[in-house]
């Protein structure tokens, strides 16, 4: 059986078709989006996962490349007494509930789409990504297997149309390699990739009744990318639809910036950012940002370093506030910024819905909270934004004609405030929300059945 497989950055979701329409496996209970979350006692209990789970042909080789990572994960287990059929790992909502509630004694992940690609990576940060994707992948594979009973064996991923910004075309080549290599260890046998953009729209053009030009608009957790497309009755039975994509445009900003602009923007002054210096200066803002950018190597490495601690007991030496600088140094001792940065995800969301929400930091300080208003968030995500606009206008611009209509489809397309700087920028054209969660999905299950029928 084939099928579509969105590995999105914020959510995992998989469909097939049935009765010539989608349907979207159930991967946690009754959910068909899984959070793409891991939490492991410890991180050699992944490779050890994809180990067992690998399909025999790769068994062998992938053993004997990860040998000594198997063996410390064997010694994990004798030294902490878990038994073979102990669970140590954990996925979506599990795996967030772990973390609140161990952030210090586990490994968590969140987000590792947002690495693939990224420049500088040395060989074994690969391997190891190679094994976090494969593990969720086979997670997520055999969790479909059993809500939908069938034995999948064929697959379309989508992808962005940029992973990063910076060497764009190996960036890419790297990316779609992993997914490759963690697809095929999870045991599907033929692997395709589409445009998530153009998924999106597939799913879309389903149901058009007439012919329209749509730009197509895919905010994702991590990437925000465009599709300027010909769709209805006269093209969607097309199996090549090479004439009708118009332009494509996408970058490395998607949801994932909305909170962490938020987070630092809103959260972090609660923690010393732009506290007064006994100088007169305001605090230096390096750290706080590399706290909550979550979803940069890089950043995190530093923040956790050794130097990054040595800075802090400096500054708040130098601090009229000290106690501002407890409070961060509380918060990274116990790696609460993951927690932080959810908390700002969810803020965005509730902010959907109601002008004002309240942060519950009381997991950091008893009766420590925060009041967000919508105007604050808007304030505070006006560069992503700004950004994600000039996608839009671009792929217009590549396209040389104006849309009839823009389709927004991506959880953060959900925004008023985004939708708002859409209508203010690119004028007075028809604006459609879509499925925001499950229309990738839902098109990439499309395009499966069209190439592998």
């Amino acid at each position: 059986m084939y099928c579509g497989f969105d590995y999105g950055t914020s959510n995992c979701a998989l469909g097939i078709l049935k009765e010539g329409r989608p349907a979207l496996a159930r991967l946690e209970g009754e959910h068909c989006y899984l959070p793409s979350t891991v939490y492991a006692m410890n991180r050699d209990l992944i490779s050890e996962a994809v180990a067992k789970g690998l399909p025999e042909d790769f068994k062998s080789e992938f053993i004997e490349s990860r040998r000594g990572i198997l063996s410390r994960a064997r010694r994990f287990r004798v030294e902490e007494d878990y038994g073979a059929n102990d669970q140590v790992l954990f996925f979506g909502r599990e795996a967030f509930l772990e973390y609140y509630q161990f952030p210090e004694d586990g490994y968590f992940v969140k987000s590792p789409k947002s690495f693939l690609g990224g420049s500088g990576l040395r060989s074994e940060h690969i391997a190891f990504f190679e094994d976090i994707v494969t593990l969720m992948m086979q997670n997520v594979k055999k969790a479909s297997e059993r809500s939908l009973g069938v034995d999948l064996r064929h697959t379309v991923i989508g992808r962005p149309v940029n992973f990063q910004g910076i060497n764009a075309e190996e960036s890419n080549q790297q990316a779609l390699d992993i997914l490759s290599i963690a697809a095929r260890r999870a045991g599907f046998e033929s692997v395709e990739f589409q445009f998530e953009p153009i998924a999106a729209g597939l799913d879309f053009e389903r149901n058009l009744d007439k012919d329209q030009t749509v730009l197509v608009v895919d905010i994702g957790g991590g990437t925000s990318d465009c599709a300027m497309v010909r769709m209805g009755p006269s093209y969607r039975d097309r199996l090549d639809r090479t004439e009708d994509f118009l332009s494509y445009t996408g970058e490395r900003v998607g949801g994932n910036d909305l909170d962490i602009q938020l987070a630092g923007r809103q959260i972090m002054p609660l923690f010393g950012m732009g506290a007064e210096l006994k100088t007169g200066l305001p605090m230096p803002t390096q750290l706080y940002w590399n706290a909550v950018t979550t979803n940069d190597v890089t950043a995190q490495s530093t923040f956790n370093g050794l130097e990054t601690k040595q800075q802090m007991d400096q500054l708040r030496l130098d601090m009229v506030l000290p106690t501002l600088m407890d409070r961060f140094k509380t918060m990274r001792e116990h790696k609460h910024n993951f927690h932080i940065v959810k908390d700002a995800e969810e803020s965005k969301i509730k902010l959907s819905e109601q002008e004002k929400v309240t942060v519950d930091l009381g997991y950091i300080e008893d009766m420590l909270s925060l009041e967000i208003g919508r105007e604050q968030f808007a304030q505070s995500i006006i560069h992503p934004v700004e950004k994600m606009v000039a996608l839009m206008l671009d792929a217009i611009e590549q396209a040389g004609e104006k849309p009839d209509v823009i389709y927004m489809t991506g959880g953060s397309a959900k925004s008023p405030v985004v939708q708002a700087a859409v209508r203010e920028h690119i004028g007075n054209i028809p604006l459609l929300d879509g499925d925001h969660f499950g229309s990738v999905a839902s098109g990439l299950t499309v395009w499966a059945d069209r190439i592998f029928r």
